[in-house]
């Protein structure tokens, strides 16, 4: 599967791919909103190949997909989107990006494909996310892309010393707009 943007490939994981992962997660800002202290080869050989192994799902559930961008085919981040277990008109989404690429549109513009082939293709009807509270940058591509914040989990989750509060959002299929601008994160 692949899905091409305006700057950007998804595609899907490759057995190489844990290389580029790897530089990326161990970057210290990428680990501030993950419980990890660091990121070993092991860690990220393990992380691309369960993505490779949702590759072979039948019939596939789960979509995490290889950012790339279109110019030079590097790989900066991941973006999915996962049907629930218990129902097929549902999933969630995530994505994550190389820090060196913050500020760009790229997670948005990741998202934004991502959504839209679950809204499209998959035929769901709601797809719901969530991020740390302090990750405002993370917010702040969900809250571009039309979802909507349902809840605040206070204090939910225990990493790094401290505990974190955790914002939820969905957004459904009526409300989806497509045509977002990708400028900022």
């Amino acid at each position: 599967m692949q899905i091409t943007t305006e700057r950007l490939v998804l595609r899907e994981f490759g057995a190489d791919d844990w290389r580029a992962v790897l530089d990326y997660q161990r970057d210290p800002l990428y680990l501030r909103y993950y419980p990890w202290e660091d990121r070993r080869e092991a860690d990220a050989r393990a992380f691309v190949e369960m993505f490779r192994q949702w590759q072979a799902e039948q019939p596939r559930r789960r979509f995490q997909l290889a950012i790339v961008l279109r110019d030079d085919g590097r790989l900066i981040g991941n973006c999915g989107i996962r049907r629930k277990l218990d129902n097929d008109w549902e999933a969630d989404i995530g994505y994550e990006l190389s820090p060196q690429h913050w500020g760009h549109g790229y997670a948005t513009e990741a998202a934004q494909a991502m959504v839209d082939f679950g809204f499209r293709e998959l035929g769901l009807r709601r797809i719901s996310s969530w991020c740390i509270a302090d990750n405002i940058a993370s917010a702040r591509v969900l809250e571009r892309l039309g979802f909507r914040q349902e809840g605040r989990l206070r204090r939910n989750e225990f990493f790094k010393g401290r505990w974190w509060d955790t914002l939820l959002y969905a957004l459904l299929a009526e409300e989806w707009q497509p045509t977002v601008t990708t400028g900022g994160a």
